[in-house]
């Protein structure tokens, strides 16, 4: 059992996991020891097996959010060098392909929504189809499918979502290139016809968030945002669509390892080589689960803008940005071989990048990528800067979320769902859910606190805090 003794401490908020056993690489997390101690032994041994892939390099990470995935840790983020037999994996992408999250500006301010909050939630909750097995408006087969998983939020623009001006808001400009339809098959198309515009359930919501604090105002400038400024996030991904691509490619990367003669540790783990025909095609299929997921933002943040004009004739709701967990990208990365391409898994991860960066749209000037990072029902979330530094130790990457600190069973068995609709409440949270077995599995106990997690990735350099965001208004499936 690894316990904290074991780890080599680098600095206040990075230790090293030394390379032991089948392990070709070190691990390295960063963490305080506090958020150390709250993780399960799980993470430490997927993060074990994880630097045990062919083809790894560096090391791999886990950010203070960590916690138990299938395969790689949730919150772990690991490169692979295709010219040394790096691999792909599906485990390493996770089930909900590019699962992000959306953040709007909106022209009001907090009276305005405070005075007619549980009116705008009743619109919201009517207006945005949420839960399990959920379906919307629009239906997609054949080629009209195939179109928005080759465009995600261009083809979804097209189609008259929103505009022009929120596709240099999302990371890629809202497409990644790449996408085969035809790596997808048939049962993950015929799962995502009816659900392009659907929140989903679990950890996904659609909050309306005051800006409360702020941190760095030249970037805070930058990214539209300032105090006592009304926000709006939406959390989700690619559905069914995205699911049913990992199914289907685990269970073909499980059989065609053996022949490949790569022998993993955990059968979460199954991958294959990079310049295979199996991992270009599971990369073509992946990155069609990108596009469905910003698709699927993109249409949602047009039926937000609908709900709030019903509310408030003369609302405006601009993106801010739009960023992915969950995905391999092809990379430049310094390794050390020197500066290399390599493909980089963020399982709830998210991209961190510095300013300046070739990847980043020229209106964020000297600031860096905005990211992201939500927390649960009844705490804060942030908006954070990526840095140069992120660049430098974690193939620029930082964390995603508050990060769990119990299964979503454990929660249900511990939490009371009208017990936690009254706290919420307490606080100013106007809520609405399907079901109360989702506030208990979401229940903000479940998460490690999203305050220490923020600080911990700030003081470790992989992001700079820019702005802290309080929940108003929370739509759950």
């Amino acid at each position: 059992m690894t316990k904290i003794s074991e780890l080599k401490r680098l600095d206040a908020h990075t230790w090293e996991l030394p390379r032991s056993g089948a392990m070709r690489v070190p691990g390295v997390f960063f963490a305080t020891r506090r958020l150390l101690a709250d993780m399960e032994e799980t993470v430490f041994t997927q993060l074990r097996n994880t630097a045990s892939l062919p083809g790894v390099v560096g090391a791999v990470l886990a950010m203070p959010d960590a916690h138990s995935g299938y395969g790689f840790p949730i919150g772990g983020v690991a490169a692979f060098d295709p010219d040394d037999g790096g691999v792909v994996s599906a485990g390493g992408v996770g089930f909900d392909i590019s699962c992000g999250v959306r953040a709007m500006t909106s022209n009001l301010d907090p009276d305005d929504v405070a005075a007619k909050k549980k009116t705008l939630a009743d619109v919201l909750f009517r207006r945005i189809p949420a839960g399990v097995g959920v379906t919307g408006d629009i239906r997609l087969d054949g080629r009209d499918m195939d179109a928005m998983l080759l465009g995600g939020a261009v083809w979804a623009v097209s189609q008259g979502y929103g505009t022009g001006a929120d596709l240099d808001h999302i990371e890629e400009g809202g497409k990644a290139a790449g996408a085969d339809p035809d790596a997808v098959s048939p049962q993950a198309k015929r799962r995502q016809r009816d659900e392009i515009g659907t929140l989903g359930a679990g950890n996904h919501y659609l909050e309306v968030q005051r800006v409360e604090e702020i941190y760095d105002p030249e970037t805070a400038d930058v990214y539209g945002l300032s105090r006592d400024m009304v926000l709006v996030s939406v959390h989700c991904g690619s559905r069914g669509l995205g699911h049913q691509i990992g199914t289907d490619y685990l269970k073909r990367m499980r059989k065609q390892a053996v022949r490949c003669g790569i022998a993993t540790p955990d059968p979460e783990l199954a991958c294959a080589p990079i310049r295979s025909s199996l991992g270009r095609a599971y990369l073509g299929a992946m990155r069609a689960g990108v596009n469905c997921a910003l698709a699927n933002r993109q249409v949602l943040t047009h039926l937000t803008r609908e709900a709030f004009a019903e509310v408030f004739p003369g609302a405006v709701l601009r993106t801010v940005y739009d960023v992915s967990h969950n995905t391999c990208r092809k990379e430049r990365h310094a390794t050390e071989g020197g500066e290399k391409d390599v493909y980089v898994h963020r399982k709830g991860a998210t991209r961190s990048f510095g300013p300046g960066h070739p990847a980043l749209p020229s209106w964020l000037g000297r600031a860096g990528q905005p990211v992201l990072v939500g927390g649960s029902m009844g705490t804060s979330s942030y908006v954070l800067s990526g840095t140069q530094t992120a660049l430098e130790r974690s193939f620029g990457s930082t964390c995603h979320g508050a990060g769990r600190t119990m299964s979503r069973k454990k929660a249900a068995n511990m939490f009371k769902g009208g017990r936690v609709l009254e706290e919420l409440g307490k606080a100013g949270v106007e809520i609405r859910t399907k079901g109360f077995r989702g506030l208990c599995e979401e229940a903000p106990g479940a998460y490690k606190n999203i305050d220490m997690v923020a600080d911990t990735v700030h003081e470790a350099g992989l992001a700079k805090k820019v702005a802290r965001v309080s929940p108003m208004v929370c739509i759950k499936g």
